[in-house]
């Protein structure tokens, strides 16, 4: 559902205190449904009552989302009430309807969906999972987060596969062309990012999968900044696997993830480690030898044990504040944002270096850039000292800078990071 701006509570006392189940009835009253009137990315009345939603301190300026997205009142109220329900109940359980309602979100079966605490465990159960065997190769960008770049690379200390890497290009169509060029009869995984966390590029995600495809390889893909940032159809993308987390642009959580592995592919991802709804109820100790007849048929196969039910009745939250407002509406606001923030920086001219690319479709809510002769530490601390958060990228060698906006954000906080630059160049 969508809000109506002119029916949209000003106050932000009473907007902090709504529940999802009154802002979903605050939409039906003013009979906004899905398909309604788009919210304008540009509607700064409408994004300022959002931002009330979120107890962010008005003492700083939050720029870093890309690490992880502030919850807002009704995702911290959800966790609330419900550890506080488990506690004082003792109900066991009560997850098990997140991963049918992050399968819908991300375009997905239910029975796709294993819950993680991040995107790093979902990659880890990725990369430990397929069957690779000495020589075989694992394609990655040079633009990696440790959390994708280190479990393949101590599988290639282990196992003895290669690794080999590729820089994005400038356009999508270089971006495909440099992992075609890397491709042999060795090649058996494309591990690549959806969005790199170091320039927040948006790679060609739906046609390097069908490439991986085509050529009989693996697509395991690291989508740390896909889910929330802008809608996703898994199915439609052709992955084999996609790893994240509901702690950044979904807002939830801190500690929560998923991992969707395609139906088709659970056969052939192994598990590599497991508990309680990991087997199919059949395992048995007592049999000389001890036997397991099978898994679960099911993602369900990749995780096991006790799982925090609160930090999941969040998720759930989250994913009905963000379909509240509308995904779509979510994305276009970013969107405007980040190409806000790049038209800023590009104003600088050659003293301020654009590291994300401008074309329309590999870029989004994140850039990177570095400022000529400042050293990229001393400029994250000068904005610390400001109290302006923003992020230091030291991977792979970059040493540059990141800034990531949400919907909370406005372009008078990104005119506070541009005027603080234009003191430095």
């Amino acid at each position: 559902m969508n809000f109506n701006r002119r029916n949209f509570i000003r106050s932000a006392s009473v907007l902090a205190a709504l529940t999802i189940s009154e802002m979903q009835a605050l939409a039906a009253k003013s009979q906004i449904v899905n398909g309604g009137k788009v919210i304008e990315d540009n509607d700064e009345v409408y994004w300022h009552n959002v931002r009330q939603l979120f107890p962010l301190s008005k003492e700083w300026t939050y720029l870093n989302n890309g690490t992880f997205g502030p919850s807002p009142y009704p995702v911290i109220e959800a966790v609330h009430n419900a550890m506080i329900d488990q506690d004082t109940m003792g109900n066991y359980g009560g997850y098990d309807s997140t991963p049918g309602k992050l399968a819908k979100f991300v375009g997905a079966n239910d029975d796709e969906i294993a819950l993680t605490r991040n995107v790093t465990e979902g990659i880890n159960i990725a990369c430990w999972g397929v069957p690779l065997q000495k020589g075989d190769e694992v394609i990655l960008t040079t633009h990696e987060h440790v959390g994708n770049a280190m479990p393949w690379m101590t599988r290639q200390k282990i196992d003895g596969i290669i690794v080999k890497k590729y820089t994005p290009g400038a356009t999508a169509d270089e971006t495909l062309n440099r992992i075609a060029a890397l491709i042999t009869k060795k090649t058996k995984v494309i591990a690549t990012p959806h969005i790199p966390c170091t320039q927040g590029q948006v790679l060609p995600i739906k046609q390097i999968c069908k490439l991986a495809k085509d050529k009989g390889i693996m697509s395991l893909i690291d989508g740390a900044h896909g889910a929330g940032m802008m809608t996703l159809n898994l199915h439609d993308m052709g992955c084999d696997t996609y790893a994240s987390c509901c702690h950044k642009w979904m807002l939830g959580p801190k500690g929560t993830g998923f991992l969707y592995v395609r139906k088709e592919f659970q056969d052939t991802l192994r598990p590599h480690y497991g508990g309680a709804g990991t087997d199919n109820g059949k395992w048995d100790l007592m049999t000389d030898p001890v036997t397991i007849s099978d898994y679960a048929p099911s993602a369900h196969r990749y995780y096991g044990g006790t799982q925090a039910n609160s930090l999941y009745a969040g998720v759930n939250a989250a994913i009905d504040f963000i379909e509240t407002i509308g995904q779509a509406n979510i994305y276009n606001r970013i969107k405007f944002l980040g190409k806000y923030t790049q038209d800023r920086l590009l104003e600088f001219g050659n003293k301020v270096e654009l590291l994300t690319p401008t074309e329309a479709k590999s870029r989004c809510a994140v850039n990177g850039f570095k400022i000529k002769g400042v050293d990229y530490h001393k400029f994250y601390e000068l904005c610390s000292d400001q109290k302006i958060r923003i992020r230091a990228v030291p991977e792979n060698g970059l040493n540059s800078l990141r800034v990531s906006t949400h919907i909370y954000n406005n372009t008078a906080e990104v005119d506070m990071l541009m005027a603080l630059i234009k003191k430095s160049v």
